[in-house]
């Protein structure tokens, strides 16, 4: 079992405390995404299972060892961080092999291991290259086949591509859940990226500000969030919010121009809303209720952004190639009832 467990744990720097009693499991050979908004507390999570911070209350758990005031260099983990972290005057070989000959095993060992290492990474061409004759993509690969002939229990990436170019950060996106399916390792992965976190994990772990709010398979967050932060945190174009209002059996959304049913959970009285709705859950017809702010065209799909001419509320409806609207046109709105998600306005749960 190569697992990891966190239970009530917290982080503090003197007073302040940044981590709130978190809990969580991540099951062994799972791809778990850390995602939220910078300062939410993702990477000193994975600090802390690393052990490069310390952890204030709480356990942690890998393999079924309690590791929470072990050093990182007996956790069984390896680290990827944003920079490569390669000595420049070794070779490619050398800077993999590196951490093996600092624990004085067998050079037979360390070859077979690198040679095994390039072999997945495709990098046998470049074992005698220094860092400085690499791509930024080849110099990452470097660094994770470093990570690789340590035989850790747990992986940890810490945002490994966010100093690479758009190709590349594809490229690399493909390399890495290539080398998940190969060596089957639990990985826990830190990204603010809405596509790296959706077609990397098994499971994603949305965290604000030092707590979980919501853990589940991608698609699950997506179709079924708990609260307007996580509906709205999911998914690129982000969910559209609109104002809504609860009285008895119906629900009324101006910024639409329709009346749904209530959820019977939402009982009698009135009550206000937000209404949410996912871009591509929403068309343009004929109608003159809205005004096209603006339009852009991305090649196979673009992104129209109206404005209600009364509530002045803004929506983005997801569209193909073919605008159906230019800047400045009035337009209709129709949207596919059955996908609404509500929120109460004031806590921002989710009215089911």
């Amino acid at each position: 079992m190569s697992g990891v467990s966190i239970e009530n744990v917290v982080k503090k720097y003197g007073e302040v405390q940044v981590m709130h009693g978190v809990d969580l499991a991540v099951e062994d050979g799972e791809f778990c995404v850390f995602v939220g908004p910078s300062g939410c507390g993702k990477s000193t999570l994975l600090r802390m299972i690393a052990g490069l911070e310390e952890t204030t209350d709480g356990r942690i758990s890998i393999a079924g060892r309690d590791v929470t005031h072990l050093d990182p260099a007996e956790r069984g983990i390896a680290m990827v961080f944003q920079t490569y972290a390669l000595y420049p005057h070794m070779t490619v070989g050398e800077n993999m092999g590196f951490g093996l000959r600092m624990n004085r095993q067998p050079k037979e060992e360390i070859r077979a291991k690198v040679d095994e290492a390039a072999r997945i990474l495709k990098l046998e061409d470049y074992l005698d290259r220094k860092p400085k004759a690499l791509s930024g993509g080849q110099r990452q690969r470097v660094a994770i086949g470093r990570a690789i002939v340590r035989g850790p229990d747990v992986f940890l990436f810490d945002e490994p591509l966010s100093n690479l170019d758009a190709e590349l950060r594809v490229e690399m996106r493909v390399e890495i859940a290539r080398l998940h399916k190969e060596i089957g390792a639990t990985m826990i992965y830190v990204t603010h990226d809405q596509v790296e976190a959706m077609t990397l994990a098994d499971k994603i772990v949305v965290l604000r500000a030092g707590r979980i709010e919501q853990v589940g398979a991608p698609m699950d967050l997506y179709r079924d969030p708990d609260n307007k932060f996580v509906a709205g945190f999911i998914g690129s174009p982000a969910m559209n919010f609109v104002g809504a209002t609860a009285q008895n059996a119906e629900i009324r959304i101006p910024g639409i121009g329709i009346s749904v049913a209530a959820p019977a959970s939402i009982g009698g009285g009135t009550r206000a809303l937000s209404a949410g709705i996912r871009p591509g859950h929403a068309r343009i017809v004929p109608g003159e209720s809205h005004v096209v702010d603006l339009t852009e065209s991305l090649g196979g799909v673009s992104y129209i952004y109206l404005r209600n001419k009364e509530t002045q509320e803004r929506v983005i409806v997801e569209a193909g190639e073919d605008r159906p609207a230019r800047d400045g046109d009035s337009v209709g709105l129709e949207v596919d009832t059955s996908r609404i998600l509500f929120f109460d306005a004031e806590t921002e749960l989710r009215v089911r």
